[in-house]
């Protein structure tokens, strides 16, 4: 028997209530299925989710079932950049999973459909996805249009910063502000948001060609339509999460996101959506990983064109024929067929012949987007692990990103508890070249583990830093940081991680082709690991855990059950 008829039986008082809510008696019989998403006029990215729950309504309802709409909604980074507010960035991940799971949990259905676009929703509607472990499909709300001359949203920090700094006018940066978001949808660079849009795609969950479709485009209401009439189909078949999320589906993700050179945050949200299903993804797999993986997509923010071009380049399909030979193809995925086999059924489609008209109307080529694997942009992947006596427990850097000049640097700390103190040093010429800017206390259990974008980018955009000094914190990066920026430190130094015990002036090793991140000196001299191991011992015992900066709300039960960044940054009792 289907779970909402036995619930049906339970609660006797469930067919009233329903009935009151407009449902039909014949209704009541069919397959009830969830249509969950993080629709609201918070954003681009949630503003236009309606009209996506409506067209997998419909689907639902032409294949037999009932679909019922509830919403989640999520939080802009964009729009919390520069203030607390960004502090609950991580957090809303974990409340997104926690309200979705007592409103399907409160009154089971016996499908889902999640539909989200952005950085928190996405992460979040997957780790429900997994956590209900019920039939479900997932749509992905699409990526915005860029604006004049491929103008996308990660430019606007830039541009904040070279205005304080005199080197354009306040005119010239209305006019990038007015013109960075023309549609709704995702934000035109693989940022996070675009990142785990692609991800669900290539972790089996999501109907194959579905990422970052444009988000007003037909094709994507057509999608959403798809998705409704599938999830009915699983149902019947009994295909749910925990067939599909296996270590093969996640290994397959991490070969895209190495493809794609996408956003670091990815780093905390496969671990925390696999956490959900008892799987473990270390750093050292990204890592691995990585290193084996050509680096593919010619899409900002370490590339040239807006991510709108990626579905018209054939998207997630695309990436993975070039990346085919690596790929586990006997993955099953939403479909209920392998990976492989959805790969030759796009192809007899036609799939992408529909997807490069649209990159032939702007005079491109599929190349131009999406390289071969045999004249990629690099050998291997966009991220790099480092651990050392700074990060014991790991270390991520976006190296598709970060000039070589900086691949094996000896620098000096420039020590800062906050980002707003490092920010205003940076912005105001305090910081040198060959200094290395650390930002501490700002991991999971420190402050909830904020983005450090606008620091950033006022380091990438200054010519005298952008290739010389390098920012190191226990917090995390936007997904459109470009520069030297090494972040996930772990442990915290909330946490009394070595990056609690630097101090100005110490000797930073970073060495990315070998993996290292240690200090290796201190008061003007350099030292031997022994004597390093001896004077960080000194430090520690001069060390003061500080009090929690949260004790109630959100933050505060986040920062208290928060894990490492090293494996997720989620909620753990």
């Amino acid at each position: 028997m289907l779970i909402s008829q036995e619930i049906r039986k339970k609660a006797p008082e469930m067919d009233s209530l329903r009935l009151g809510a407009g449902w039909s008696e014949e209704d009541l019989d069919k397959k009830q299925i969830m249509v969950a998403s993080t629709f609201g006029d918070s954003h681009p990215g949630s503003f236009h989710l309606d009209q996506l729950v409506h067209s997998a309504l419909q689907g639902i309802a032409s294949a037999g079932g009932k679909g019922a709409r509830y919403f989640t909604t999520d939080m802009c980074d964009g729009q919390s950049q520069g203030h607390d507010g960004i502090n609950y960035s991580l957090a809303s991940r974990e409340f997104i999973a926690h309200m979705i799971e007592i409103q399907a949990m409160a009154t089971p259905f016996d499908g889902h459909v999640f539909i989200a676009s952005c950085d928190k929703a996405v992460p979040g509607h997957l780790k429900a996805m997994a956590r209900l472990d019920r039939p479900a499909v997932f749509v992905g709300g699409g990526v915005m249009a860029a604006g004049p001359n491929h103008l996308t949203l990660e430019q606007i920090g830039s541009y904040s910063a070279m205005r304080e700094r005199g080197e354009i006018t306040e005119e010239e940066f209305h006019y990038y502000k007015k013109n960075a978001c023309p549609s709704c949808g995702a934000c035109s660079f693989i940022g996070t948001a675009s990142t785990m849009q692609i991800l669900a795609e290539a972790l089996g969950l999501a109907l194959p060609g579905s990422a970052l479709i444009p988000a007003s485009s037909e094709h994507l209401l057509n999608m959403a339509q798809e998705a409704g009439k599938r999830v009915v189909q699983l149902v019947d078949e009994d295909l749910k999460p925990s067939d599909i999320l296996t270590q093969k589906a996640f290994e397959n993700a991490i070969m895209v996101h190495a493809a794609i050179a996408g956003s670091s945050n990815a780093l905390l949200h496969l671990p925390a959506i696999a956490y959900e299903l008892g799987i473990s993804l270390d750093l050292a797999l990204f890592d691995k990983i990585h290193r084996s993986i050509p680096y593919l997509l010619n899409a900002k923010p370490s590339g040239k064109y807006p991510a709108e071009y990626f579905w018209y380049a054939g998207g997630v399909p695309r990436i993975m024929e070039e990346i085919k030979e690596y790929l586990h193809l006997d993955a099953i995925t939403i479909t209920g067929k392998t990976l492989g086999e959805n790969l030759d059924q796009l192809r007899a489609e036609n799939f992408y012949d529909l997807c490069e008209a649209k990159l032939k109307e702007r005079g491109l080529l599929r190349e131009d987007i999406i390289k071969s694997k045999e004249q990629p942009i690099r050998r291997e992947g966009a991220i790099a692990i480092l651990t050392g006596n700074l990060a014991p427990d790991g270390a991520v850097i976006k190296h598709s990103a970060v000039d070589p000049a900086m691949f094996e640097v000896v620098l000096r700390a420039r020590v800062y508890n906050s980002e707003e103190a490092a920010y205003h040093a940076v912005i105001s010429n305090q910081i040198e070249p060959g200094d290395a800017v650390f930002i501490r206390y700002e991991g999971p259990k420190g402050s909830g583990m904020p983005e450090m974008f606008y620091t950033t980018e006022a380091i990438a955009t200054d010519s005298r830093l952008v290739a010389t000094t390098a920012l190191i914190t226990d917090g995390r990066f936007s997904g459109a940081t470009r520069g030297p920026a090494i972040g996930h430190v772990s442990p915290e130094a909330s946490e009394g991680g070595p990056i609690a015990l630097v101090e100005e002036g110490d000797f930073i090793e970073i060495n990315i082709p070998k993996r290292r991140l240690n200090i290796i000196g201190a008061l003007g001299q350099k030292m031997t690991p022994e004597e390093v191991e001896a004077l960080l011992t000194e430090r520690r015992k001069q060390w003061v855990q500080p009090e929690p900066k949260y004790t109630k709300g959100a933050l505060g039960l986040y920062t208290k059950l928060a894990s490492s960044a090293a494996s997720g940054g989620y909620m753990k009792l």
